[in-house]
């Protein structure tokens, strides 16, 4: 009645033309330009400068920095480095001394975290325990830790219980406090509030 269901035509793929991406022949590479030392070295130190305006960097950092360029051939970036180290833009000495006073200055933080940052900064070994040194000469670890109790505490309050304790003497640690002191500080917080709980409770 209804005669036979029409034959949908079978999908016939177009043969591949010269347009197709995957189909087509490699290109050829063009051969890289040589890169002009003059140039190398003004572009490279010009970038230099650049990276410098952001923030203050130690050498080993700018060194790092400035070889992702392709460009920046190492002749060139030795060039840069020795000339920002002549202008005294380029000195881990200042670097590192700077950078470990604003740290301290701006969040109280141990020996252990800021020997951390120090490492993270690219330094040298030597100079990072020179600064550490000169650092916690000026500003004392002890009183650092009680500089960052002080801001816990009135934010949170003095620790009431075990937990809260526990919970004191972890953030002590991630700031980079040794254990001896932040065991010793958190008993001591942790003492005098229980004590001032007791002798609340015994005036009622």
């Amino acid at each position: 009645m209804f005669g036979k269901p029409k034959q949908r035509p079978k999908f016939k793929p177009r043969p591949p033309g010269p347009n197709d991406r995957q189909l087509r022949e490699p290109e050829e590479a063009k051969p890289r330009r040589p890169i002009d030392p003059e140039r190398a070295r003004t572009r490279t130190l010009q970038r230099a400068v650049k990276l410098l305006a952001a923030k203050p960097r130690s050498v080993a950092e700018m060194r790092g920095r400035l070889a992702e360029k392709e460009s920046a051939t190492e002749e060139a970036i030795e060039y840069a480095i020795k000339k920002l180290s002549e202008y005294g833009y380029l000195n881990d000495e200042q670097f590192a001394l700077s950078f470990a006073q604003a740290r301290v200055r701006q969040k109280p933080v141990g020996r252990q975290r800021l020997a951390r940052d120090l490492k993270n900064k690219k330094l040298d070994k030597e100079l990072a325990e020179q600064t550490l040194e000169k650092v916690f000469a000026e500003t004392p670890e002890a009183d650092l830790i009680d500089e960052a109790i002080a801001k816990r505490v009135r934010l949170r309050g003095r620790p009431q219980t075990r937990q809260e304790s526990k919970s004191l003497f972890d953030h002590l640690l991630r700031r980079g406090f040794s254990i001896d002191l932040v065991v010793n500080k958190v008993r001591a917080l942790s003492s005098k509030s229980f004590d001032e709980e007791e002798d609340a409770a015994g005036e009622e």
